[in-house]
């Protein structure tokens, strides 16, 4: 994960995501550099237009959600309370 991070602060901060940058910016952190995460993460950026894979990640997260959360709660309140005669009408349809 401190992979991913430090290519988000280089592209927060305008410096090129490569390499020698990454590894930089992990042994800063201090921790300890591992080759292949680097060179794996390097490769699956090539060619990734960042700035709008970040813009398209806001949008999803940002999207409203149904109803407060006070409103969610109630519903689930709801959800959860059968009655009795429902439950048990439930199972005697199973057995004839």
């Amino acid at each position: 994960m401190e992979y991913i991070y430090g290519a988000l602060l280089l592209h927060k901060l305008g410096q090129p995501v490569n390499e020698e940058s990454l590894k930089k910016v992990i042994s800063a952190a201090g921790a300890q550099v591992d080759e292949a995460k680097v060179k794996t993460l390097i490769a699956a950026l090539q060619g990734v237009d960042i700035a709008s894979e970040l813009e398209n990640a806001s949008v999803a997260v940002a999207a409203p959600a149904a109803g407060t959360p006070a409103e969610a709660k109630k519903e689930e309140k709801k959800e959860e309370k059968k009655p009795v005669e429902e439950a048990a009408a439930g199972l005697a349809s199973l057995f004839g």
